[in-house]
């Protein structure tokens, strides 16, 4: 890695945990395209697994559901992973110069709790597929397991797993009325920068 790239992944860390931020107004259009892609995908994993559990055991419908939700599960997991990586890589615009203190720190931490979440979600799930006799597949595609049927196992992923989505779903739902009380009420453009 040469001294350039490094000090970048610096810079970049620190606006991720804080620190220093871009003097850009607006994220970048990969930045955008990356937050409502996987702000499409992760709502619709978590209505999808809403509705599957409900469908009764032992019938095609729930089996293609399941890999259905594995499949966008391991899609969601990947575009994670690389919007994180782009994060790391790419400073955040600055906030307002007049937000108080508090509400960039609330901000901060919505962010670092999204992200947090929108990792260990998906691990959470292919774990605990790893650990069943029907394991994941990606759109009809075998990946290895990283484990034994584990009844045991399986369920302590899974219980993690739903714990995860009941938190992520509080955290979106924090987010898009912070999103848009900063359209409607605060008018300080924070909403706009994360349109195209």
């Amino acid at each position: 890695m040469s001294a350039m790239s490094a000090m970048s992944a610096m810079s970049a860390m620190s606006a991720l945990l804080g620190g220093k931020t871009n003097i850009r107004e607006r994220y970048t259009l990969p930045a955008i395209a990356l937050h409502w892609l996987l702000a499409l995908l992760i709502i619709g994993m978590l209505l999808l697994g809403l509705y599957m559990v409900g469908i009764p055991k032992g019938t095609p419908d729930r089996a293609f559901y399941f890999n259905l939700h594995k499949s966008f599960g391991v899609l969601a997991g990947l575009l994670i992973l690389f919007r994180l990586g782009w994060r790391l890589t790419h400073p955040i615009p600055q906030m307002p110069t007049g937000m108080p203190p508090g509400t960039a720190r609330m901000i901060r931490w919505n962010h670092r709790l999204l992200y947090l979440c929108m990792v260990l979600q998906p691990a959470t799930g292919y774990l605990s597929s790893s650990f069943n006799k029907y394991g994941v597949r990606f759109f009809g595609i075998a990946i290895s397991n990283w484990g034994w049927e584990d009844q045991r196992i399986r369920d302590l992923f899974m219980n993690f797993h739903h714990l995860i989505a009941v938190l992520l779903v509080a955290l979106i739902v924090i987010h898009v009325l912070a999103a848009f009380k900063h359209l409607l009420l605060d008018r300080d453009r924070i909403f706009q920068r994360m349109l195209p």
